[in-house]
């Protein structure tokens, strides 16, 4: 895909990102107009890849400009704007995804991958996250990890839990994800791989 026209790339005499950004801190709307357009096209590709669906992407891609704006204050770099942005369209990219799906996610064992470490190819499945069907008690269990399972993504770096939401939960090729986290595919092997073993330690006491 050919970068987009509007991505980062002012004009000499044209402001930059940073001075953009303290000028719409200021009050400025015009300013963040400016870094709106041109980031637009950037940020609905990136939903895009992620989503596949064009209506969507411009959906997402709007309520990330409107939580990148409400939040701008707590940008700590101005100039790193863009970056900063296609997280949050990453993100809530993700986000969508998961909630308009019928099933939760993947059994807790492709969660967590092959005890030795080694990575492997996910060619996706129906079943539920924990899901044991047909006794209530462990349906139970599996809700109550499930739980446990969430916290313990919390806790993990943002490229560990995005690599393994992404790769495991969402089932997306190893490509893709490298695209959305803008790193290598052996880049992404190894947040999986370094997110699985943090997880087995966070959750050694449920497994």
């Amino acid at each position: 895909m050919e970068p987009p026209a509007s991505d980062p790339n002012p004009t000499p005499s044209g402001p930059t990102d940073g001075q953009l950004v303290t000028q719409s801190l200021s009050g400025n709307r015009k300013a963040f107009d400016e870094l709106i357009r041109r980031y637009q096209r950037q940020a609905v590709a990136v939903s895009y890849r992620l989503l596949g669906n064009s209506h969507d992407a411009l959906e997402v891609t709007q309520d990330a400009f409107l939580k990148a704006f409400t939040s701008l204050e707590t940008l700590q770099k101005p100039e790193a704007f863009g970056g900063w942005l296609m997280r949050i369209v990453s993100n809530l990219s993700l986000n969508y995804r998961r909630s308009r799906k019928t099933r939760m996610s993947v059994p807790l064992a492709e969660v967590l991958g092959p005890q030795g470490g080694e990575q492997t190819d996910l060619h996706g499945g129906g079943s539920e996250w924990m899901a044991a069907a047909g006794d209530p008690v462990r349906g139970l269990e599996g809700r109550e990890l499930g739980a446990k399972l969430k916290e313990a993504l919390a806790q993990l770096p943002e490229k560990q839990r995005l690599a393994i939401v992404m790769f495991t939960i969402d089932e997306m090729p190893q490509k893709q994800v490298a695209e959305a986290l803008d790193c290598s595919v052996e880049a992404v092997k190894w947040h999986v791989f370094q997110g699985r073993k943090k997880l087995r330690e966070l959750l050694k006491e449920h497994l």
